[in-house]
């Protein structure tokens, strides 16, 4: 049981590393939609590349950050019902819609992502929709790279339903990857003082 809990400690650790460093990239788009406006605008100079460039950005943005938000309960799912049921009721259903329908996606988006990374480094491929014909395949490399982040951390949350079918309680998440929501909920359950 140990070294469950240590993979899932692992794995929401990596996620959560992996996520942060790729909120960066905000940052950077940011900075270039000022820079673009400003050329754009101010000394009417537009640049070819920056529109490229920005979707690269967000791209890494979106793909990297998916094991992240699947670490902090963040992706969408409707639980109007399903908070309803026990939490060895949830587990189990969340343990068999794991195996229908995410790993079946997460293992397409890996595996089919090599050869597709790949394809796209052997011809050193350019974008064919840009002006300033940018190189992309090096951010298509990010396509296995999140489906593999996503495997590991669809099987820790995978041990947890485990955990949970067997004890009726699901297993604490790391401090950083909870919602505001539920460490005010569990604050308040401890009759602990609330800081707004």
């Amino acid at each position: 049981m140990q070294f469950i809990n240590n993979y899932i400690k692992f794995c929401e650790s990596l996620s959560t590393w992996v996520g942060k460093g790729f909120a960066w990239c905000i940052v950077i788009l940011c900075l270039g939609t000022v820079y673009e406006c400003t050329m754009a605008y101010i000394f009417n100079n537009p640049t070819l590349w920056n529109f490229d460039f920005s979707l690269q950005m967000y791209g890494a943005l979106f793909l990297m950050s998916g094991a992240y938000a699947l670490a902090a309960e963040a992706h969408v799912r409707g639980d109007v019902i399903y908070r309803l049921f026990s939490v060895k009721t949830q587990a189990s259903i969340d343990f068999v819609l794991y195996f229908l329908f995410f790993f079946p996606g997460i293992f397409a988006l890996a595996f089919a992502g090599i050869d597709y990374a790949g394809n796209a480094w052997k011809s050193l491929e350019t974008s064919w929709n840009s002006p300033a014909q940018i190189q992309i395949y090096m951010i298509k490399t990010l396509i296995p790279t999140a489906g593999f982040l996503l495997i590991i951390q669809g099987l820790s949350e995978v041990a947890r339903c485990v955990i949970a079918m067997k004890t009726g309680k699901w297993p604490e998440r790391l401090a950083d990857v909870e919602e505001t929501e539920k460490i005010l909920m569990k604050k308040a359950e401890k009759g602990e003082e609330i800081k707004i």
